[in-house]
């Protein structure tokens, strides 16, 4: 069965070489009369040509220097008009964070002294300095026993001293 196969490839193989050929040919009889009508009937030929520049001097043209002043000029104003631009633009976002971390400080302090004064009102309870007192075996004071600096308020009360001040001699 093997040689069979072999023996039937074989004999499809020898008509598509034909055809295969004959289209070869064809193409290239098709590529040569293109090349004969783009160039006519003479052959190309291709010469080398150097050139030399280094002699040439380019003319100094006054109105493009000009022009290319002013586009430049233009192109620079521009451009410092877009970073300024930029520059505030940042800025403003810069001021903003600024702002927002600004007010979270101050709702952090408002907090710490909310704290501040529970915990004072607590400490300064008269009847917590009078229980601390009394375990540090402190007695309340009989009368007359304390004195005010503001006794100006308390005309029978006692009197703190006071000291006139000396006059100069002379």
């Amino acid at each position: 069965m093997a040689t069979q196969v072999i023996a039937s490839n074989g004999m499809m193989t020898a008509p598509r070489r034909r055809v295969e050929a004959m289209a070869a040919e064809r193409n290239l009889s098709l590529f040569a009369q293109q090349q004969r009508a783009r160039r006519g009937p003479t052959p190309e030929v291709f010469f080398v040509k150097r050139f030399d520049n280094s002699r040439l001097v380019k003319a100094a043209d006054p109105q493009r220097v000009r022009e290319m002043r002013t586009f430049a000029c233009a192109m620079a104003v521009l451009f410092a008009l877009v970073m300024v631009y930029g520059w505030q633009h940042f800025s403003s976002i810069e001021v903003g964070y600024r702002v927002e971390s600004e007010k979270q400080q101050v709702i952090q302090l408002e907090e710490q002294n909310r704290q501040l004064s529970l915990t004072e009102a607590q400490l300064a309870d008269p009847a917590r300095i009078d229980r601390m007192a009394r375990q540090l075996g402190l007695e309340a004071p009989q009368p007359g026993q304390v004195v005010r600096p503001d006794a100006s308020l308390d005309g029978n009360g006692p009197v703190m001293a006071k000291m006139t001040p000396a006059i100069p001699f002379r």
